[in-house]
């Protein structure tokens, strides 16, 4: 893996999702990270068929992935203990996958302001990265270190 931005606490967040029960449940791990480029997989599981005609994997796991990995986009271009939430994420499928295929999602963070986090990304076949399968796009609000948003002047 690469280097994530200087403030950031790549090694903290990489446990985190490590960790995750939900990214344990799924089978969602980090294939790697850096302040460019964030990429998770998922792979097959008959478990998160959406299809049983035709064995496509359901739709909420890539939204779950995609979520995950411009997640991780962020958090590698923040400074450490920076929390982060879905503010707004969309994607638009442009085709299922195919049964049996292990799935990569790829996603930069390419804006960061004083309280938003802006990314986008794609969801691929591992073994075939020129088709899509989706695109994405999410926002981010982001909580810098130190700031109580609860008590935070809106003036």
């Amino acid at each position: 893996m690469s280097e994530a931005s200087p403030t950031s606490d790549l090694e903290a967040v990489l446990k985190f999702y490590a960790n995750s029960p939900h990214h344990q449940a799924t089978g969602i791990t980090v294939v790697s990270v850096d302040v460019e480029l964030a990429r998770m997989r998922v792979p097959y599981n008959k478990r998160f068929i959406g299809d049983p005609d035709t064995g496509a994997v359901h739709g909420g796991l890539i939204t779950t992935m995609m979520d995950a990995t411009g997640g991780l986009a962020v958090l590698a271009k923040v400074p450490a203990g920076t929390s982060i939430a879905t503010l707004d994420l969309r994607l638009d499928y442009l085709r299922s996958a195919k049964p049996g295929s292990d799935l990569i999602g790829e996603a930069e963070c390419f804006k960061v302001t004083r309280n938003i986090a802006f990314t986008r990304g794609a969801t691929y076949e591992e073994r075939n990265t020129k088709d899509p399968i989706a695109n994405f796009i999410a926002t981010y609000m982001i909580k810098p270190v130190g700031i109580d948003m609860a008590t935070r002047s809106t003036n």
